[in-house]
């Protein structure tokens, strides 16, 4: 048996070797995170073991009342109480970053993947019938009321893209309302909106209901678009680099895990416990699996799975983000006069994505660059990520900022 003080030396050469080798700092972060079905590879990564795997068995996935309240958390941090990362929207990540929306200033944060593509939708009450991606009759002309999540946000930009390529001005032509995502079915089945965007399994649940139908999935809008974010506080990555590469690789692993069809329905099963997103697994699972009911009189199709890893779902364009700062510069959140190349540097870790990816053994899975080239939306508009003033400039419905 070995003496205590032979045990102790023994102790401390191993923490030594680990800090060499690159252990995490730290065993845990906390992480907010809303009850959508893309916050599923933090999810994965926390019940599959994941996260533990790589050294982080006390990470904390909290659940956020609201966007705005993730805002706020990760304003104050969590030394202050709140979080130090989150499964969040895209948008917020920029304007997180250079004070928009904040109380105190800018909050440096740091992408440090994409969580998911695809699989947000726009719904509408049976009231507002016929209504798809090209045909917004129903609501032209009557001041409808339209929900989304957050200004600035995903959904904002999508219920925005959609009807300005229909021709209706969002801040004239309609009513934009938050409400989060959790409160839409219920704020639908009172009649306190015509129609919403959403992430899933809220666009689903409208429709098991028979409170409406889906008007048109957000990967008709832009296919293969990207979606929520891993953003974290860039004064967290920069004080734990290690851990922030083990939470990485874990919600690598989930992403991957997550996307195989054999685990699909474990998946519906997993969110759909009452601490996450505490809806059933059968309104998870379809959409999950691609299988698209709009609840209307329209086929459904069986093709436009959420995608967490395949087809680079999870590598952090920076084209794509930079489509986002222009979208947000549209509709007069940003000024005029946005450094894109410098703004996306300072928020976008691709090169971390790529480095945990490769420590995963999964560095073939990344792209050869960090842009996935001229994206072309559903009305046949394009967009360059090399000329975003030029993308601003073709459109003819938008609010700049002068």
């Amino acid at each position: 048996m070995r003496s205590p003080l032979v045990r102790s030396c023994l102790l401390v050469s191993s923490l030594v070797v680990g800090a060499l080798a690159g252990a995490p700092e730290v065993t845990g972060v906390k992480l907010g995170f809303i009850p959508l079905t893309d916050c599923a590879p933090l999810v994965v990564a926390k019940e599959k073991g994941f996260f533990a795997k790589h050294g982080m068995p006390e990470v904390e996935v909290a659940k956020q009342a609201s966007w705005a309240a993730t805002r706020d958390n990760l304003e104050l941090g969590a030394a202050r109480g709140g979080i130090d990362g989150a499964h969040i929207l895209t948008p917020m990540v920029y304007q997180l970053s250079l004070g928009i929306g904040t109380k105190s200033g800018a909050v440096p944060m740091q992408i440090l993947a994409r969580l998911n593509a695809n699989s947000q939708a726009i719904s509408a009450e049976n009231a507002s019938p016929g209504m798809t991606v090209n045909n917004v009759a129903a609501i032209r002309g009557k001041n409808a009321k339209l929900a989304m999540t957050y200004p600035g946000g995903t959904h904002d930009l999508w219920i925005r893209y959609w009807l300005a390529a229909n021709g209706l001005d969002p801040d004239k032509d309609v009513n934009l309302m938050v409400v989060p995502p959790p409160q839409m079915v219920a704020n639908m089945k009172v009649g306190n909106m015509d129609a919403f965007c959403v992430g899933e399994p809220w666009g689903q649940q409208l429709i098991d209901q028979k409170l409406g139908y889906t008007v048109a999935t957000t990967q008709e809008i832009w296919k293969d678009h990207p979606e929520k974010s891993l953003g974290l506080r860039k004064d967290w990555v920069d004080a734990h680099p290690n851990a922030a590469l083990a939470l990485l690789e874990a919600v690598q692993e989930a992403q991957i895990w997550a996307d195989q069809p054999g685990n699909k329905a474990e998946l519906a099963q997993i969110l759909s416990k009452r601490n996450w997103i505490g809806a059933p697994a059968a309104d998870l699972l379809p959409r999950l699996k691609g299988d698209v009911v709009y609840g209307d009189s329209r086929p459904g199709h069986s093709n436009d799975p959420m995608k967490f890893w395949t087809g680079h779902a999870s590598f952090p364009y920076k084209s794509h983000d930079k489509w986002f700062l222009a979208e947000m510069r549209r509709w007069g959140f940003f000024p005029k006069g946005v450094d894109y190349d410098k703004v996306v540097a300072s928020v976008n870790r691709s090169d971390l994505w790529r480095k945990a990816a490769a420590e995963i053994g999964h560095g073939g899975d990344a792209p050869v660059g960090d842009s996935r080239g001229i994206e072309t939306f559903f009305d046949g508009v394009k967009f360059d990520p090399a000329n975003p003033e030029a993308y601003l400039a073709s459109l003819k419905i938008k609010h700049l900022t002068k």
